[in-house]
């Protein structure tokens, strides 16, 4: 496995006197473009380079179980850190940075929708949907399909991603005619011209808080660095560059949860 080999590479990457700290940093795949535009902001800042792992967030948990030697879990919501925490994995309060919004998108030409009506037309044979045992946005794009009257008329339709990437994939190539994917996806200069996309009411699912949580590996092998990530991304700049990708920042979402967990949560 990939992080096998980082744990080989990255074992003395914060703890020597290296010119250069580097971290590595577990991202959920919706907020791959935007840490992009992060990472950047950030060594520009700092000094400090950042190397980021793209997964569900659901696999980023289970390496991060598994040894894999991630200092910062990027998450795309907050029960996988807090899981992380409650278990002995990860050691700084949990932080809110944002909180997503999910979309339905295509890249089929002239396929004109307005409204979620459109799954239940016979020219969609495939819907893309994020694995929702790995995937947050997969839970609640299946919240929302579930809700519609006409669910068991098209649940043979769906096609589940890995993550939300490899849904991305498929709506991109074709292979799937619309599907569910994050906002800050389509609002990246990557793929902004690509297709058209409509914004899924926020009030027809719970909401997708996402969280970050610094790791055993990143208070233990840099913790400075590790620190100085995490309280970037609670500062204004990286706060606008969230936003700019489409991630909502109510005083509500940003907002740190408490060190230890209620019993039974």
């Amino acid at each position: 496995m990939r992080w096998i080999l980082l744990a080989i590479l990255t074992t003395f990457s914060c703890s020597t006197k290296s010119k250069q700290e580097k971290l590595i940093i577990a991202t959920a795949a919706n907020v791959q473009f935007a840490m992009e535009a992060l990472e950047k902001a950030f060594e520009e800042e700092s000094n400090i380079l950042i190397e980021t792992i793209v997964s569900s967030s659901g696999k980023l948990t289970a390496q991060i179980r598994q040894g894999a030697p991630y200092d910062v879990f990027i998450s795309a919501n907050r029960k996988y850190p807090e899981y992380l925490l409650k278990e002995g994995y990860a050691r700084s309060p949990i932080q809110i940075y944002a909180q997503g919004k999910l979309v339905l998108w295509s890249n089929i030409p002239d396929l004109i929708f307005s409204d979620l009506s459109i799954l239940n037309k016979p020219l969609i044979r495939k819907i893309a949907v994020a694995n929702p045992r790995n995937a947050p946005y997969g839970i609640a794009a299946m919240e929302i399909l579930r809700s519609l009257p006409f669910f068991e008329d098209i649940e043979n339709k769906l096609v589940f991603g890995e993550s939300i990437a490899q849904s991305n994939q498929y709506i991109l190539s074709g292979v799937c005619e619309l599907g569910f994917t994050a906002q800050s996806v389509v609002k990246a200069p990557q793929v902004e011209t690509v297709g058209r996309w409509i914004e899924i009411d926020t009030s027809l699912h719970q909401a997708i808080e996402q969280a970050m949580v610094i790791t055993n590996h990143g208070k233990e092998s840099c913790p400075s660095a590790a620190q100085q990530f995490f309280e970037f991304m609670q500062s204004e700049k990286a706060q606008s560059i969230l936003e700019k990708y489409g991630y909502l920042m109510s005083s509500d979402s940003i907002s740190s949860l408490p060190e230890t967990l209620p019993a039974g949560r």
